[in-house]
């Protein structure tokens, strides 16, 4: 059996598990347990919320801005001018020989 579908089985067999683990205690367990929990899910949730919102801030407040397009434009005409006069010089040393 390949890899991902075993992979695959088994993250729908858990989910399966705990939806149905998740709905016990909600509704068969004593209230102090299922607030509890809901608490607990409450706090993972916005956890998750602000920890990803948190590591797009420190990405943006991390990483350099890009160069201007004008210094880009710049470069790559540059580059261009070389590669002319490159090519003028090697077409005069081919007629010269």
């Amino acid at each position: 059996m390949n890899r991902d579908r075993v992979v695959g089985l088994a993250l729908l067999v858990i989910s399966i598990a705990i939806i149905i683990a998740y709905t016990y205690i909600m509704f068969a367990a004593p209230y102090a347990i299922a607030i509890f929990l809901l608490k607990l899910t409450d706090v993972v949730a916005v956890a998750v919320v602000f920890g990803i919102l948190a590591w797009v801030g420190y990405a943006l407040a991390t990483t350099p801005p890009p160069k201007p397009i004008e210094e880009i434009e710049k470069e790559i005409e540059e580059e261009l001018k070389k590669l002319e006069q490159e090519t003028k010089q090697q077409g005069q040393a081919q007629t010269g020989q």
